[in-house]
Formats: C-alpha cells, sequence, structure tokens
C-alpha cells in the first residue's frame, strides 16, 4: 500500500488516545512476516488497559492465537485487540496516497470503547426436529441427521419410499399450522388417510394385495387410483392399521427445530423464525441447512436489539390507530399492536402472523405495540421508521453510533480530509462486497477507468460496518450532515428484506426534500445496490460520485438517546448553515416525521377528542378559551387525531415549518377558535356555541326534552343542578 506514512503518524497525533507505534516501521507484509512485531506490540501494552489495534483483518485469527500463547500479554477480556481494515477500504485504490485522512478516520472510530453490553435473549434446543415433505426427501434428510437429533417425520403425500426399518416417528397428514421459534415450535397437522403410519408394521402385505397399485412404499393410499376393493383391510388385519372409516385427525407437537421440505415455506415473511429452515428441493440449501441444524441442540443466547418506550408510541389510543410503521417494516413479524381492537388491524401485514394473534382478535388492553425478542432478527427497522423514538435500535445505541460518526468525521477533518461521504454498510455481505472491490481493484491497477479497470473505495468515502443497514436512519444521517459530511450512503445486498428497502428510500426522500429546501446543492443520501462480484462495476462507479454541498461550519453536538432530540439539533443546526433556507419545506406523506394539521372549521365542533388523542402533546386545549393549540415541533403526524375525530374535520400536512427561523414550529399556535355558548341562568361559559346548538337540534324531537327539561340543556352543570331541585316534579335529565 503507497501509505503516507509520517502523514498518518501526524493525522493521528490530533486524534485522542491514538498511539503511532508501528507508523515509522515497514508494514508491507504484516499479515504474517511481522507476527514478531504484533508479539512485542502485545507483551508491551499487556499490561495497560488501552486496547491494541492492527490495521488488518486478514489474520486476526492468527493475531488472537499468537496473543494467546506470547508470555506476558493480558488476555482479551482484560486489554482487548481491535482489528480495522485498512487495506481494501484504503490502500488498495488508485487514489490511496491520498488516503491519510480517510485512514487516520477509521483507525480513530477503531480506537472507541466498546459500547455498553445489551440484556440478552435465550433459547434451549433439546434436539427435537420435525422433517416435513416427501417420503424420499425426509428419509434422506433423516439419515443425514438422525445420529444428532431426535427426529419426527411427517409424510405430507403418498409416493416414494420409507425405509424398510421403522427408525424414527413418522406421522402422515397435512401441516395446517406452524408456530413459535427455536425450541418452542407447535405444529398442528390433519391426518387423514386410511394408514396410520405409527401403527404401521411396513410388511409390504397391503402393497401386494392392492389390485390397483394404489399404495407404494410410502404406505399411503392413493385415494385417486384406489377402486374400493379393500384388499388392504383383510391382510392388515392383525396390525389394524389400515381404516377407511376413520375421522381425520388432528394431531398437536411441540418441536425444537423444523425442516421444511415442501415446496411452498411454512412461513411467508422475509425473516423466518429461527430454528425454522426451509430447503425444498434444493440441494444447497438442504446440505446448509443440515449443517445448521446439526449445531441447534443446547442454550443459545442473541442480543435484545431493541428497546421500547411505550409512553412515546404513537400507535393506539383509546382503541383507534395511528402509526403501524414498526407493525409494517417488521420482516420477521415479531411486532403486534397491543390495542384492544374491535375491528382489523390497519396496515400493510393484515395477513395472519404465525404465532401471533390473527387480525380482528383480542390484543391485550392498552396501547402501543409488543415486539416479540426470540422473533426479532435485529434488523433494525422499527426504530428507522418509528417517528416519535418510542422505538429505538441497542445493539449498539443511536448515542454510541453516533459517537462513532463524529468520531470519524471529526477525525477526516483533522487530518485535512474533505467532501467526506459516510458509506454506511452490513458487517456481513457489505464489508465483503467492500473487501472484494478493493481486491479488483488492486489487480486492475494497470488497466485504466476508461478500459473498464476499477478505482476502488475513493479517499473521500469512509466506509462504516453496523449491524444492519436499516438500523441506522434519518436522525443519524442529518446528524452526520451537520457534523461535516457531505454524504450519506447506504450499501444494500441481497441480506436486506424488501420491507427494509423501501421503508429506507421513504425515509431518503424525506432526507433529501429537507436539505434541498434548506438549499443545499446535489444528492445528499443515496441507496446502492449491489448484490455480488458481478456488481463491483456498478459500486465502484457509484462510489465516485460527485460531492454534495455540507455546511461551512461541522456541528459539535453528540447523537441524544431520544431521537427527536437528535433530529432537532441537527435541523437546528443545518438551518443556521443554510445557504437559502425557504419557509417551508413539503415533505413526502410517506415516512415524513414533521407536519402539520388542517382543520376543516365548518365540520369541526370543538369537542377536543383529539387533545386526548395526541400521544405527542402536539395539540392542547385553552381552559379559559374554546380554543385547539397547536406545537407543531412535537406533532410526528401519526394520524391518532384524524382517525379519532367525530367529524373527519383533520387532514395531515407532511411538511418542515422555518418561519421566525424555525422559531415558530416550536410554540403554541391556535388551529382553530370557536365561539363560547354562555348558560342562559348564569352567564357562565360552558361550552360551544355550534356544540350546544346542535344537541339542542338533535334533540329537540325527544319527549324527555320539552319545556323546561329542554331550557336545561342550556345551562351549565351547576345551573342545571339547581334548577332540577327547585323544579323537583320535572323529568331529570339525569334520570335518563
Amino acid at each position: 500500500m503507497p501509505l503516507d506514512r509520517p502523514a498518518l503518524a501526524r493525522a493521528l497525533s490530533q486524534t485522542p488516545g491514538a498511539q503511532a507505534e508501528g507508523i515509522a516501521t515497514e508494514a508491507s507484509l504484516l499479515c504474517r512476516r511481522e507476527a514478531g512485531t504484533f508479539q512485542r506490540a502485545a507483551v508491551a501494552t499487556g499490561t495497560q488497559a488501552e486496547p491494541l489495534l492492527v490495521g488488518c483483518t486478514q489474520e486476526s485469527r492468527l493475531f488472537l492465537a499468537l496473543n494467546q500463547q506470547t508470555e506476558g500479554s493480558a488476555p482479551v477480556d482484560v486489554r482487548p485487540i481491535h482489528f480495522v481494515n485498512l487495506r481494501e477500504t484504503g490502500g488498495w485504490s488508485r487514489d490511496a496516497k491520498q488516503a491519510t485522512p480517510k485512514l487516520a478516520a477509521l483507525i480513530a472510530a477503531a480506537q472507541l470503547p466498546d459500547a455498553e453490553p445489551v440484556g440478552t435473549v435465550s433459547y434451549r434446543s433439546e434436539g427435537r426436529c420435525l422433517v416435513i415433505g416427501g417420503a424420499d426427501a425426509a428419509e434422506r434428510a433423516a439419515a443425514l441427521l438422525a445420529d444428532k437429533l431426535e427426529l419426527t417425520l411427517l409424510v405430507d403425500r403418498a409416493g416414494g419410499a420409507l425405509t424398510q426399518v421403522h427408525q424414527h416417528a413418522v406421522h402422515s397428514g397435512r401441516l395446517t399450522r406452524l408456530s413459535g421459534w427455536l425450541g418452542q415450535f407447535e405444529a398442528q397437522w390433519s391426518q387423514s388417510n386410511p394408514i396410520d403410519l405409527d401403527l404401521c408394521t411396513r410388511c409390504n402385505a397391503c402393497i401386494a394385495a392392492c389390485p390397483e397399485g394404489a399404495i407404494d412404499f410410502s404406505y399411503q393410499v392413493d385415494l385417486t387410483a384406489c377402486k374400493s376393493h379393500r384388499d388392504c383391510v383383510r391382510v392388515c388385519e392383525a396390525a389394524g392399521a389400515i381404516d377407511f372409516q376413520r375421522e381425520p385427525q388432528t394431531v398437536d407437537e411441540r418441536f425444537d427445530l423444523v425442516l421444511d421440505l415442501r415446496e411452498q415455506p411454512a412461513f411467508s415473511q422475509h425473516e423466518p423464525p429461527q430454528g425454522y429452515f426451509h430447503a425444498g428441493a434444493d440441494e444447497r440449501k438442504l446440505m446448509a441447512a443440515v449443517l445448521a441444524l446439526r449445531e441447534q441442540v443446547g442454550e443459545f443466547q442473541k442480543p435484545r436489539f431493541f428497546s421500547y418506550r411505550q409512553n412515546l408510541c404513537a400507535h393506539s389510543r383509546n382503541q383507534q390507530i395511528g402509526c403501524t410503521a414498526c407493525i409494517d417494516v417488521c420482516s420477521a413479524r415479531a411486532i403486534r399492536s397491543e390495542a384492544n381492537l374491535k375491528g382489523k388491524l390497519t396496515g400493510k401485514n393484515r395477513g395472519p402472523i404465525p404465532g401471533l394473534p390473527a387480525p380482528g382478535a383480542p390484543l391485550g388492553q392498552g396501547g402501543g405495540v409488543f415486539v416479540e425478542p426470540h422473533l426479532c432478527v435485529g434488523c433494525g427497522a422499527c426504530s428507522t421508521v418509528c417517528p416519535s423514538g418510542a422505538m429505538s435500535f441497542a445493539y449498539p445505541g443511536t448515542v454510541d453510533q453516533g459517537k462513532r460518526l463524529r468520531t470519524m468525521l471529526t477525525a477526516y477533518a483533522k487530518a485535512g480530509g474533505q467532501d467526506a461521504a459516510l458509506l454506511l454498510h452490513s458487517q456481513g455481505a457489505g464489508s465483503r462486497l467492500i473487501d472484494e472491490l478493493g481486491r479488483a481493484a488492486q489487480v486492475d491497477r494497470a488497466t485504466s477507468l476508461a478500459q473498464g479497470g476499477l478505482h476502488g473505495v475513493p479517499a473521500r468515502v469512509l466506509p462504516v460496518a453496523v449491524w444492519h443497514t436499516a438500523s441506522i436512519g434519518l436522525d443519524l444521517w442529518l446528524a452526520a450532515k451537520a457534523q461535516g459530511a457531505s454524504q450519506v450512503w447506504l450499501l444494500l445486498t441481497d441480506e436486506e428484506a424488501p420491507e427494509y428497502r423501501q421503508a429506507l428510500a421513504e425515509q431518503m426522500a424525506v432526507a433529501q426534500a429537507l436539505l434541498a429546501g434548506l438549499g443545499y446543492a446535489g444528492e445528499h443520501f443515496k441507496l446502492i445496490e449491489a448484490k455480488d462480484a458481478r456488481d463491483l462495476g456498478a459500486l465502484d462507479t457509484a462510489l465516485r460520485a460527485a460531492p454534495a454541498q455540507g455546511v461551512g461550519r461541522p456541528a459539535a453536538f453528540a447523537a441524544q438517546a431520544d431521537k427527536r432530540g437528535t433530529l432537532e439539533l441537527a435541523l437546528d443546526h443545518l438551518l443556521t448553515q443554510a445557504p437559502t433556507p425557504v419557509e417551508t419545506i413539503p415533505l413526502p406523506a410517506a415516512g415524513a416525521p414533521f407536519g402539520s394539521l388542517v382543520i376543516d372549521t365548518a365540520k369541526c365542533t370543538m369537542c377536543l377528542s383529539c387533545v386526548g388523542a395526541c400521544p405527542e402533546s402536539a395539540l392542547l386545549d385553552n381552559p379559559e378559551r374554546p380554543q385547539l393549540r397547536f406545537i407543531e415541533k412535537n406533532c410526528v403526524q401519526c394520524g391518532l387525531c384524524a382517525t379519532t375525530c367525530p367529524e373527519a374535520a383533520i387532514t395531515l400536512q407532511p411538511r418542515l415549518w422555518l418561519a421566525d427561523e424555525g422559531k415558530a414550529r416550536k410554540a403554541a399556535r391556535v388551529l382553530h377558535e370557536v365561539q363560547p355558548y354562555a348558560c342562559v341562568r348564569c352567564g357562565k361559559p360552558f361550552g360551544t356555541l355550534r356544540a350546544i346548538e346542535a344537541m339542542i337540534t338533535k334533540l329537540a324531537g325527544h319527549a324527555a326534552f320539552q319545556g323546561v327539561a329542554a331550557e336545561r340543556l342550556k345551562m351549565c352543570g351547576d345551573c342545571r343542578v339547581i334548577d332540577i331541585h327547585t323544579n323537583p316534579n320535572e323529568v331529570r335529565i339525569t334520570d335518563l
């Protein structure tokens, strides 16, 4: 790698905590030749708290083993060892000599302390595995798993052959329900074939006796071929396994693991439950599933990826549904509504969710949503689309992730870098693509770009590996822009579900609209699609896009645990640095976390149901006057006010309002005000003119509200009580 070691040492000297001990030595073959250098560094820092950083990932396994075997070195749980990829991400590029600021940024981020550990979710599997499919496929899979797992075969159709030896529990039937997760699957099937495989001795007498050949070595009757001779019943009299009069039976069983060899999987969502493997007829998928299943016995743990605060959730109030963003985007169907609904759940995922109550079923009291941690796969998309910040990603949290991005941007700028583009990618497929691009660019050095050669990751592009690309959203994107990034790009591979792609595209449309409205030129946010090495050319071209306009002075704020707090800090700074801001920025309706309300004053009766429904205190009443007030900064565009309004008088208006330098949206303003209705007895206002007049009109023909009783409708509560006691012979309204 053509590293400028003196420049890199100077850059690191400006980064807190960074040490440049190895920069002055020739380390072009660090992988193995310099193993002694690593051992000396491990011993020298073995008693210190600072972690040891290795600027290459290729031989991480070797170096960890050397650290364990080197006398005087500390174990990694006492003194961590971090590895950072400098070669494929920066050194193997056509502008590697200009990559010093990038390398400084990567090293600075790699030396940050580990994020606080999160809670875990536990699974326990004893190896009870259900194999579903035809006889041939099920027996073949069973032969590969029998030495490790306790197997039950569910043969779902006639045809093929079971083994002569009865080695496993075997049932026949059609799977009707499958729910749960690793260690907790519940399966139900309907058994209707005349031959009971549990009773069948596999003597083959029925096969020999059947004149139509309707029975084969799957020991099931092909009812389309059977002509009702019943010779099979006579020869099976001793075992009693064949009964054409048997009623269909429903069988319920519990399993730890499921291998599904049918064409259509039992789960339709993009991310099936852990412990469930669908192979169909694909040989490669079958072998991969077998290898995974053999290791699925014992106790397992995974991080609890999410954090949820119900008091911030804008999903439901009083059985009315507002925001369903997290339910719609979850590719694992791990999120369900906790509203006590009378009707069906609204949102895109209206179909039945395996393991969860069906739409329209009672879902418990209260509001908000429930996330089943055993089904959650840790994509973080729910936190990205959540407008209020009620749902947040915890692996790591926004504070740690924001600190990492700010550290990289700060170190890059201090080292003289300009126009930094953050490239967010997954730790799995995304990292592999970046490595492949760097390697291919290194090989293509002699081929010019015009002839199809690859450039490699440009010096201004800072790759950032995250657990999942969907876990970082609008708040951190805008914070990065405010902190000096020119652009924020997301690299999408085939790991991302369709729901994630749509959600990220909607969020980026909102982010781009905000920056464009503030007057920042260029394309600030972009989704880059690349699945494998065949897409390296397109990826290489996408990474060489022109910079976008950034802020003149980077912000110094830190990302907050509160999503709305981070958004406000970022917007305030972007507004102060904005080239040509407009007063109102219209936003796309999909995914907009900001906006106003339009009140149809001809319909609104000032019942104030919307005030009680608003979960974010964006709508307020006025104890002194019949007013509907609104704080636009608090509105998350959840729509609860609109669905609650009995007069359908409220319409959402997605936008960012920047009047008075953004101060106007933070103050309460009056959306609607009506004339009060004064008590005809004491003159005290007790309602609105329109509401009281509407009530009098609707009750005018009612027999109980005639004469004095009708007059009481025009009185306040106190005067009504006084009048009732003054005229005891009149019908009391409270008795009705």
